[in-house]
Parts: structure tokens; sequence; C-alpha cells
């Protein structure tokens, strides 16, 4: 880790400078070649010695899944957790250390299937972690089976005869738990990547971006339409704060609500002043919810960019709030004097 230090020209304060390497562990990647895995590490390497993050205190937790072998890579502390559940690890390394920048690396499988319920109290209960949720439709680890996320039809090796389930839609998912920061973004974008994971780690409270992450050995190009030199410029949704949701090459296809509250794409000629106005700091989620349906998977018009951004009580703060206020008025107790209070069984 570096030890150089220069002075702050505003504050006069030394404050240690780190570089990506400071963030690079020692170890070898060992992710397929190809992998999208390899963008997210670098974008996050780089964007944390930007950031002035101290890698002593900053922790990365992970569950299982290709994208979960991130902490290996990150000088950084770091917990390769178990299957599922490490937005529940992190919401005790987060309520512990508040100090501390928290970031959780999950999957699609991970996250989405044994690991949802851990996930959605993680973004109701609003704590300050920032979940990075890589989403390529199918298991990669486990060599190609189906995902929660994979497309109706999808054949894989455990629907050879094509997905029968309803894929969920990851950040229709935070929102209805009302996740206080939603977004989504692309491993090869690096300057889009940057800007959201940037955003998400500013944010107080549970920030989660989905990531749509190429899987190059299971479902290569399942994003194409988003990704694609030639398809991206048609299908890419962009989100700006404070702009009316337009896109295609000349910005020729725009965003309106529906009579229902749906949201649908038209002309933009034919949309006159019905084009829906960016404000992901709306207090209510209908609208972000709306503009997540727009679609399920990046197979046409996707939107692209911070869904949702606003601000309620930190998890974390109330519970150390609740702690301090206990302590004032009891006084700190013993472990060994709540186990022996009320009633006790004694087995012998």
């Amino acid at each position: 880790m570096s030890t150089d230090t220069t002075v702050d020209q505003a504050t006069h304060d030394e404050l240690p400078q780190f570089s990506k390497k400071d963030f690079t562990s020692d170890q070898e990647v060992r992710w397929c070649p190809g992998c999208g895995d390899y963008a997210i590490l670098a974008t996050v390497q780089k964007l944390l010695a930007d950031l002035g993050r101290d890698p002593s205190e900053t922790v990365f937790v992970s569950g299982i899944g290709c994208s979960s072998r991130f902490p290996y890579y990150m000088d950084t502390y770091g917990i390769h957790s178990i299957h599922g559940r490490a937005p529940a690890i992190a919401t005790g390394v987060a309520s512990a250390r508040p100090e501390l920048d928290v970031w959780v690396i999950t999957g699609d499988g991970d996250a989405l299937s044994i690991g949802g319920n851990h996930l959605i109290h993680a973004l109701r209960r609003n704590v300050d972690i920032t979940i990075l949720l890589f989403n390529n439709e199918i298991y990669g680890l486990t060599k190609g089976q189906y995902s929660p996320t994979s497309p109706l039809g999808a054949v894989h090796k455990s629907t050879p005869m094509g997905s029968i389930d309803r894929p969920l839609n990851p950040v229709s998912l935070a929102l209805g738990a009302e996740a206080t920061f939603v977004a989504r973004t692309i491993d090869t974008d690096r300057n889009h990547l940057t800007e959201i994971l940037t955003a998400a780690n500013a944010h107080r409270g549970a920030a989660l971006v989905e990531i749509y992450q190429n899987c190059v050995v299971f479902n290569d190009d399942f994003a194409h339409a988003v990704t694609d030199r030639e398809t991206k410029v048609i299908n890419q949704i962009p989100l700006r704060i404070g702009e009316p949701i337009v896109f295609g090459p000349e910005g020729e296809k725009a965003v309106v609500a529906d009579d229902d509250g749906s949201m649908m794409i038209v002309p933009t000629a034919e949309a006159g002043d019905r084009i829906v106005v960016h404000d992901p700091t709306r207090t209510e989620p209908t609208t972000a919810f709306a503009l997540s349906r727009l679609s399920h998977n990046p197979t046409g018009p996707t939107p692209l960019g911070i869904f949702r951004a606003v601000e309620q009580p930190v998890y974390d703060d109330l519970l150390n709030d609740q702690v301090e206020a206990a302590v004032a008025e009891r006084g700190r107790g013993r472990l060994e004097d709540l186990l022996t209070s009320g009633n006790v069984w004694h087995v012998t």
C-alpha cells in the first residue's frame, strides 16, 4: 500500500494518495478470457483510487458465483461468504463498523434465487451498502443453467425445451422493495459504469446497481441489442436527470406516460408535451418502476442510468442510535446477565 502523502491545497491537511495498484491484490485473476468481470474489476479499482478511498477502510463481501471471486482481487478487506447471504453479512459489517465503505458483489443467481430474501430486506432497511449485481442471465460457475433473469424460452443445460419461468427484473424488484438508489449500466461502457458507480457509492443508504455483464462461454452476447456498435444507438434509452427521455440516433423515439400510468415508446414527433422528464428524486418510486417495466431483458429499447435516488433514514444510523440510547438509560450490560435472565432451560 502506498504511503506517499501530499498537502491538500484547500485544507492543508495531509491526505493519503492511492492508485489503482493499491487496490489490486497479488492474486491471479481467474475468469474466462473475455469475461465482463474483468472490465468491472478494473473500473472499481481505478474508481476507488480516484475517489481517495482508503483500502484499509474498504470491505467487499460476496456470495457464490463467478463474480464472487471479486474480493480476492481487491487489496482491501474482503469476505467470500455463502450462497445468497452477502447482503446479510454486509448488513452486520456496516452496522457494527459504520465508518467503513462496504460493497456487495453478487450475480443474478446468487442475489435473486437463494439470496432473494436477503437482498430485498437489505434494500428495504436502507443499509448503507453498495450492491453490484452482475447480470448475465445464466449460472456461469456451475456451467450454464438458466437463472432467475433468463428470458422465457431460453434454452440452456437445465432447460433443453426452453425456460417456462417468467424472468425477474432486478431493477423492478429493487424499486418494489423501495430501495433508495437503483441504477443500471453495462460492463463494457467504462465512462457510464464509472459515472453510475460513483453516484451509487456516494449515496447514503442501500444502493443497487444492475450491471449487464457478458458471459462469453455460456451466454455470449446476450445483451447485444444495447452493447453492439450498430444496435446500441437504437436501443439504449439514456436516463439523464432533468432531461426529456428521448433516444435513437436522431432522438426520434420518446418515452411517454400512458393513461394507466405505464410507460410507452412513441415517435418523438407524435409525443408533443407528453414526453417524460426524468426525475429520479421523486419521493414515490411509481414513475421509476414504470420506467423499469419498459424492458425485462436487453433485447430491445432498454433504460440505462439512475432510476431512483432519494434520501431516507439509514438503518445503520437508526440501529446505533438505539444502542446508544439503551446504554445511556441502562448502562452497558453483560452477556452473562442476559443469558441468565428470565426463563432459563438447563439441559443435562
